[in-house]
């Protein structure tokens, strides 16, 4: 099943819509093509499963969608025309800008509950995992364990997580982000 989810619904998109939110809600996971590289790393920092590679082949993204129940998000059209052949389920992303993406998609599948920010590893897209702070003392550096009150680890790249000087700047985008969604919802 495909279907071109836009602002301007058809009886039909409603009825995938819902199909989308009854079947799938529980096990959402995203693939997203190679124009969309923000809406991806800002659904992982959001805590979603999304798949993305810079370069890959649109058959190859196609194959991996359909093998693991992805939904592919694109503004290529063409991308979901062919999408459409292979039964992929898709959802064509309307805005130029990531914000405006990110709110389509956790609004089009009802995911501002799902929402679990800094749950995932941007780079690997794997669950990170709760570390101490004591088995942190030595995989951070004496000013990071110092200012690091949690500490999250990557079971796939080892990569070490903590809130940053970052972090603020983030909670303050992560935070107009999700009140528009809660304002459009």
């Amino acid at each position: 099943m495909s279907a071109k989810i836009s602002s301007t619904k058809t009886k039909t998109d409603t009825l995938i819509l819902l199909f989308f939110r009854i079947t799938l809600k529980k096990t959402m996971k995203f693939a997203v093509d190679c124009m969309l590289g923000k809406l991806a790393k800002w659904l992982k920092i959001l805590g979603f499963d999304t798949v993305f590679f810079s370069r890959i082949e649109d058959d190859e993204l196609l194959e991996l969608t359909v093998r693991e129940g992805r939904i592919l998000l694109t503004r290529d059209t063409g991308f979901m025309e062919k999408a459409a052949r292979r039964n992929a389920h898709t959802l064509f992303v309307e805005s130029e800008e990531w914000p405006d993406q990110v709110r389509q998609v956790l609004s089009s599948f009802n995911l501002r509950e799902k929402c679990r920010p800094y749950s995932r590893c941007i780079p690997c897209n794997a669950s990170l995992k709760d570390l101490s702070r004591e088995k942190a003392r030595n995989l951070v550096s004496p000013f990071v364990f110092k200012k690091g009150k949690s500490f999250a680890l990557c079971p796939i790249c080892g990569r070490i997580f903590w809130k940053g000087t970052h972090h603020e700047d983030m909670e303050k985008k992560l935070d107009k982000l999700l009140n528009q969604v809660d304002q459009d919802g």
